[in-house]
């Protein structure tokens, strides 16, 4: 390596080590800097904390572990239309108001039980149906079922962290087992245990 490509180098892991502060959340979490939808850290931390309480650590990772709040939120910037991120947007704010009137208190500064208590009872206070709430198959979102912000917020936020999940390399490769089409190939099965119909 000469010396010109050693100092450059040099320059830009200098600058990588200056910058890496201003994308931190004080607590230690990384900021995600989107393109369409402006979400602070603080709001970013609020998300995290959410898809932690919805999907938690247990013997298994949980959210944060397996970034899923990083998906959710390239999810809302990519996938919604404007009209959606600012229905998500005013429903994440009011959120924040439902959970400080409440416990007056952040949600990020709730007990994991207190955690799990608000959002259960948010559920179960507006469910909507049943096909509604079916985790999205895709890239593309479905259309919300509810006209309330709120139920809007927290049902894409739970869909998208469920889909993220249920997509991640960890639960498509230690929790279920993929079996290719048409099956494993056996040479040692017995011929007689084959049910054969001959015309």
């Amino acid at each position: 390596m000469n010396r010109r490509t050693l100092i450059k180098n040099l320059a830009l892991v200098l600058g990588g080590a200056v910058l890496l502060p201003s994308c931190m959340h004080p607590d230690g979490t990384h900021y995600i800097k989107l393109k369409h939808v402006n979400i602070d850290a603080d709001q970013q931390k609020l998300i995290g904390d959410i898809c932690e309480t919805i999907i938690p650590k247990t013997n298994t990772p949980g959210a944060a572990d397996l970034n899923l709040p990083a998906f959710v939120l390239k999810m809302i910037d990519d996938c919604y239309g404007k009209k959606d991120q600012q229905v998500f947007l005013t429903g994440l704010g009011k959120f924040n108001d439902l959970i400080r009137s409440k416990y007056s208190s952040s949600f990020s500064d709730l007990n994991p039980d207190d955690r799990e208590a608000a959002l259960i009872s948010i559920e179960n206070n507006n469910k909507p149906k049943e096909a509604a709430k079916a985790p999205a198959r895709g890239p593309k979102l479905q259309k919300s079922p509810v006209a309330d912000p709120l139920m809007a917020f927290y049902w894409g936020l739970k869909q998208q962290t469920i889909f993220a999940y249920t997509t991640s390399e960890y639960f498509m490769t230690k929790q279920i087992f993929y079996d290719m089409v048409p099956g494993r190939y056996n040479v040692h099965f017995p011929v007689s245990k084959l049910k054969l119909k001959i015309a």
